[in-house]
């Protein structure tokens, strides 16, 4: 931790569940920011020198210290952003699984790709840009980080972390992995509040970014770097819709969906967030969801038996309940819920009847709240579906497969989507949204292809 001093700002880390503090961070000065950024700088010239066969000892290190360390990792992200502890474990161990991937595959994915052209020889390379800048939510305070970090460094960059003020235990615990595992400051942590970042994005140590939260903050990262000349991968909001078409298991749609709502307390991107059903299944599909959301124990998230824990911040809760009051103003209906949430504890909430224009549909909630939507028909429900500005993911139940995948493929609007299944984020696959869900993408070959510079290399 920064020693302090007087025109230090403070940054500070809180239990959601009890709002007791866990620690107090002095954040980073003008000059230490100065100095870390310098310091990345060295590092990525010489890490890029490094082959990429040589650089993968590294993940093969991080492979053995997530597995060894699951439990301490694990109990740290409890303890600042309060996912249940069952899911932490589950977050660390696909950080390893991500490092694996990519330890075995990176050579490949880099290696020169040699083109007939007229030339006597061309060669298509790819080469690390530099210093990249990551800010990172807290909601998965080591996956997000890592699902980028990877990547970046096994290409050659280096890496500088700003990551959400109340998981700065999390940014702090992973920068000192990495310190164990390499000599040279190839990922450091910047403990600064986010007015203090715009300058970092602008400086001429920072070679690209990337952003992952709210779209109005990814819109105002795009702008910076795109004035700058930089390049910038941004993961940003969603409203997934799920659909649930008249012919599908209806109950195995409905443990499904209630899966994909809940998960991570219901503070995930790629949550499902808009539940569309065909008129003929709704009220089958309403009482089915509610019997799966009543079957979740809420608790103390350091609990193995705790499904779901507290949001991650009191003025969360209160953004939430301003959002359920306001959808409850029309003909909406509570299914099941509260209007009213005790301490950082938000209640599963199902709304009913919800209209296309309803702040439930047209704004993202980020918590265990999940509106019901009645389609007309099939063409409806993907009219609906994609009556969004949001794009990330989106799933459809049928067990007609061959119909599901068409819709799919040819019809649902979404980076991702999932046929009779959630949408999960997989090391293999690559994984983004379209239109206000952002641009770019990571995981999978092509993650690790957005940070590098396509070098083309010709002899005549």
């Amino acid at each position: 931790m920064s020693k302090t001093s007087p025109e230090q700002r403070i940054l500070k880390s809180v239990n959601p569940h009890n709002n007791e503090a866990i620690e107090e961070y002095a954040e980073h000065t003008d000059a230490e920011v100065r100095q870390r950024m310098e310091d990345a700088g060295r590092a990525f010239v010489d890490w890029s020198r490094v082959a990429t066969e040589d650089r993968i000892p590294v993940l093969e290190g991080l492979i053995t210290q997530l597995e060894q360390r699951n439990e301490e990792f694990a109990q740290l992200i409890t303890s600042e952003m309060g996912k249940p502890i069952t899911q932490s474990r589950k977050e660390v161990s696909k950080c390893a699984s991500l490092c694996r991937y990519y330890s075995d595959n990176a050579e490949w994915f880099l290696s020169p790709v040699i083109t007939n052209t007229s030339a006597k020889r061309a060669s298509v390379l790819h080469r690390p840009l530099g210093v990249v800048l990551a800010i990172m939510p807290w909601n998965f305070p080591f996956w997000q980080a890592m699902r980028f970090t990877v990547p970046a460094l096994v290409a050659g960059n280096s890496v500088l972390l700003k990551h959400a003020r109340n998981v700065s235990g999390c940014a702090l615990a992973l920068e000192d992995l990495f310190s164990q595992l390499v000599d040279i400051p190839l990922f450091q942590t910047l403990l600064v509040s986010s007015e203090r970042i715009e300058s970092v994005i602008q400086d001429d140590q920072v070679a690209a970014v990337t952003f992952t939260g709210s779209t109005k903050a990814g819109a105002k990262v795009a702008s910076l770097a795109g004035a700058a000349i930089k390049k910038s991968v941004l993961e940003l909001g969603g409203s997934d819709p799920y659909v649930v078409l008249k012919d599908a298991d209806v109950e195995e749609a409905a443990n499904v969906c209630a899966q994909a709502r809940l998960l991570n307390n219901g503070q995930s991107c790629i949550a499902a967030k808009r539940f569309i059903v065909e008129k003929a299944v709704v009220e089958e599909f309403s009482r089915c969801l509610k019997d799966a959301f009543n079957a979740q124990r809420v608790g103390n998230p350091i609990e193995d038996a705790t499904d779901i824990g507290p949001l991650a911040r009191p003025d969360l809760v209160q953004l939430l309940q301003n959002q359920v009051a306001d959808a409850l103003t029309d003909n909406t209906k509570l299914l099941v819920g509260s209007r009213c949430a005790e301490g950082n504890y938000y209640p599963p909430t199902i709304l009913t009847d919800v209209e296309a224009d309803n702040i439930a549909v047209r704004e993202e909630l980020f918590g265990p709240v999940a509106p019901v939507m009645n389609a007309d028909n099939e063409t409806h429900a993907v009219e609906l579906a994609n009556n969004s500005r949001y794009g990330l993911g989106a799933a459809i139940f049928s067990p007609d497969v061959e119909k599901a995948w068409r819709i799919a493929t040819d019809q649902l609007q979404a980076g991702s989507v999932a046929v009779n299944g959630q949408v999960v984020s997989n090391p293999k696959l690559p994984f983004g949204g379209i239109k206000d869900s952002g641009y770019g993408r990571e995981l999978g070959p092509q993650g690790i292809l957005e940070f590098v510079n396509v070098k083309t290399v010709c002899e005549f």
